[in-house]
């Protein structure tokens, strides 16, 4: 057996309304985490409903994905939110996505917060006590998903909920460990070879080459793959047949 284990997780459920991007039945075949959004920079009852239900077809296991209230940024732009503000948009989105796997028979694995709110948590000590005091009084026994070595898992270790420290197939790094930001240059990695072989290496090595040259350690329990580019579909299949080759076991944390 592999001495090598990692969880793969997809942000899911992202449309609203009567649109939907088509790839998440297809997706979770390949993954073993699917992260939900909970209304505010995506989704709505219906799809969450029915991403819920999808995933608990597939044996993938269910996490909420709570964002900023911004469905016309799709939850990416920053806002000016206090600790309280975030602290409730938490609850009550958890508290949505809850109530909602519960009718169909489920139960929550993890939360994962979207977009502006997990960047702004990484480095915000304040908010990331709130995103995880949130989780300790809503569902305690949640795996809180961060960034690894971010504000937000020291903040969910202080209150002693569970963390899983989160990777990025497709996103290049800071030499501080953050992500590199969207507006800025080379922030994506297109090539899915080389998205791969970061992978990889963030699991056996526990390294990441810097956007700045240097060598980064790293912890890998999760990594993120994005369900919303052109060939998200084709990546999966193709991250998944690399870490069987290099005798990576994909697990649920």
């Amino acid at each position: 057996m592999s001495n090598y284990a990692v969880d793969l997780n997809c942000d899911m459920g992202e449309s609203f309304g009567a649109w939907r991007m088509g790839n998440d039945s297809e997706l979770l075949k390949y993954i073993s985490s699917a992260n939900i959004a909970c209304g505010y920079h995506g989704g709505d009852p219906a799809t969450m409903k029915r991403t819920v239900r999808e995933a608990l077809a597939q044996h993938v296991a269910i996490g909420a994905h709570p964002g900023l209230p911004d469905l016309a940024g799709f939850g990416r732009r920053e806002m000016a939110v206090s600790a309280e503000e975030v602290y409730d948009l938490v609850v009550y989105q958890l508290g949505a996505l809850t109530a909602i796997a519960k009718a169909e028979g489920a139960r929550l694995h993890h939360l994962k917060p979207h977009g502006a709110l997990y960047n702004m948590a990484a480095t915000n000590a304040a908010l990331a006590e709130a995103i995880a005091e949130a989780v300790y009084r809503v569902e305690p026994e949640l795996i809180l998903y961060g960034l690894a070595g971010s504000e937000l898992i020291q903040a969910g270790k202080k209150l002693g909920i569970s963390t899983a420290n989160e990777v990025f197939a497709d996103r290049t790094y800071q030499q501080d460990g953050t992500l590199t930001s969207r507006r800025q240059p080379n922030a994506l990695i297109t090539d899915h070879n080389v998205a791969v072989r970061q992978v990889v290496r963030m699991v056996k090595e526990g390294k990441v080459l810097s956007q700045q040259g240097t060598e980064v350690e790293i912890q890998a329990n999760t990594v993120c793959i994005h369900g919303d580019g052109a060939h998200a579909l084709e990546f999966a299949r193709h991250i998944q047949e690399v870490l069987q080759e290099e005798k990576i076991r994909i697990t649920a944390l």
